[in-house]
């Protein structure tokens, strides 16, 4: 089996846990009864995601906290999200995944993203282009911000009121700029629409890896253009992270750059 088929194995297999498991309601009461939900559900889904990934590519490290940020050290590493979206998955909502991305000094090589919900697998490698259930994706063909439908989120329940401050300037900037704007999470999920052409422009003030290195393959692989705010090459070390078409993304650094 390749390391791309056993990845997707890996993704299924866990998906297919957390679909058992998921409710359309929830109970939670507090913080405490939300983070406690969290845990238990990454569980499940690394129960699955730890042997399989292991198996595909013995020399890579692992990293599995979803809300580690910065650059790795030199090498190979699986970095997983046991569940891209866990906020939604706890409360009942459907906008959730798994993912699990191998990272090559600090770049992704190889992704895949499952959403059990929907019955929708996106894979993508470097140099071979992202497909959805084995369908070409294609960025889209917009060419001006004004009239691109964008977006953002808030990348950790970590950040402080500086980073706050910061979207709310961003996001008054862009709809400004383009019109139309969505304010979501988890950012996975935002960027598989820059990816397969239905969205034009997604941008983060944080540098979560698992929430953007799938993303940032399956986008540059559809050919879309990924930097940091500023235009410059995007890495897992970059502060921050911007995805958009071709042909909007020079407007969009104009926009954010300046901030």
């Amino acid at each position: 089996m390749s390391t791309l088929n056993a990845t997707v194995d890996a993704v299924h297999a866990a998906g297919a846990a957390l679909a058992r498991q998921y409710r359309t309601s929830h109970d939670l009461v507090d913080r405490a009864a939300v983070e406690a939900a969290i845990a238990a559900a990454d569980e499940v889904s690394l129960a699955q995601l730890r042997p399989r990934l292991a198996a595909a590519a013995p020399d890579a490290g692992w990293v599995e906290d979803e809300l580690a940020e910065g650059g790795l050290p030199p090498g190979r590493w699986w970095v997983v999200d046991p569940v891209e979206g866990a906020i939604n998955h706890v409360h009942g909502l459907p906008e959730w995944g798994v993912t699990a991305t191998l990272v090559e000094d600090d770049l992704p090589v190889l992704t895949a993203v499952h959403l059990p919900l929907a019955g929708l697998t996106y894979t993508a490698t470097a140099g071979g282009g992202a497909l959805r259930n084995g369908e070409r994706l294609r960025a889209s063909v917009k060419a001006e911000l004004r009239g691109a439908l964008v977006g953002t989120g808030q990348a950790s329940p970590r950040e402080t009121e500086g980073t706050w401050r910061l979207i709310g300037r961003s996001a008054t900037a862009m709809m400004a700029a383009s019109g139309v704007l969505g304010v979501s999470v988890p950012p996975t999920l935002r960027l598989l629409h820059v990816a397969d052409g239905r969205s034009d422009v997604f941008w983060q003030h944080g540098a979560v890896r698992s929430g953007l290195l799938p993303g940032a393959l399956l986008v540059a692989e559809a050919g879309g253009v990924v930097s940091d705010l500023r235009g410059a090459p995007w890495t897992a070390a970059s502060g921050d992270f911007l995805a958009a078409a071709p042909g909007v993304h020079a407007q969009a650094v104009a926009v954010l750059g300046a901030l």
